[in-house]
């Protein structure tokens, strides 16, 4: 029987529970590996993902609950460490993605960049003495628009510009134990909520794409896992957006 890749390792994914978060599950745990499955608010679909995952292989995945912004950080890493007694791979996707114009709102700056980009910092910080015992890996979920702006996204688009530049500290920082790489996705899923599209929008959106789509979330997960298992690659931003950079 082939071994599978990430066969006896254990994952951490934050907002791992639906869009690319799960997909991002699904993906490490088809390569074999335990997950952790964190999240906020998302209890329900969180639950359904692991019990549907501990169906296939029973006591794979796992739950933590935590509040990126004013939760003890500290304390889920506790809980994270106590399932499998330490930590191969740390994902860090959750993210709040709204726009914010030019209106300053301090309530909101804090909100991006404590969930965004601190929040990955603490969780790599305390993480950072389990994963160097497995010699193990981050992976973060930045964006294009890291490094090219978009327009009435600025907190946005500054908070992952901060984990873009996290993403190449840590990878120095951390070698040679510990990898950190970086997935920067670009129109991948149509946003939710407050940050909804219209269809001319979307039209918009579509025709300045060489690829003429979006992205699927499994497309992403391909992404991370391929990083999260490349033994010599560190310190990479690797984009998944269908030639956007380049515009048509």
């Amino acid at each position: 029987m082939t071994k599978l890749p990430l066969s006896g390792q254990t994952a951490l994914v934050t907002g791992g529970a639906r869009r690319i978060g799960a997909a991002i599950v699904r993906a490490l745990h088809t390569a074999g590996a335990k997950v952790i499955i964190h999240y906020h608010h998302s209890h329900e679909q969180a639950t359904a993902l692991a019990t549907q995952l501990n169906e296939e292989r029973a006591y794979s995945a796992f739950l933590v609950s935590a509040d990126l912004q004013r939760g003890d950080l500290s304390a889920m890493m506790q809980q994270v460490l106590s399932y499998d007694n330490g930590l191969d791979i740390l994902i860090n996707n959750a993210s709040l993605f709204y726009p914010t114009y030019l209106d300053w709102n301090e309530t909101a700056a804090q909100a991006f960049m404590q969930v965004n980009a601190f929040a990955p910092y603490q969780l790599s910080l305390l993480a950072k003495v389990a994963l160097e015992k497995r010699q193990g890996t981050i992976v973060n979920l930045v964006d294009i628009h890291a490094e090219k702006p978009l327009r009435d996204y600025g907190l946005y688009s500054q908070s992952k510009a901060a984990l873009r530049q996290q993403t190449l500290s840590l990878a120095k920082e951390f070698a040679p134990h510990i990898r950190v790489n970086a997935v920067a996705p670009g129109a991948i899923l149509w946003p939710e909520d407050k940050a909804v599209l219209t269809e001319d929008q979307k039209a918009v959106l579509l025709k300045n794409i060489p690829s003429e789509r979006l992205g699927t979330a499994e497309e992403i997960a391909e992404a991370v896992l391929y990083l999260a298992s490349a033994g010599y690659v560190t310190g990479v931003i690797l984009p998944v957006e269908g030639g956007r950079l380049l515009g048509k």
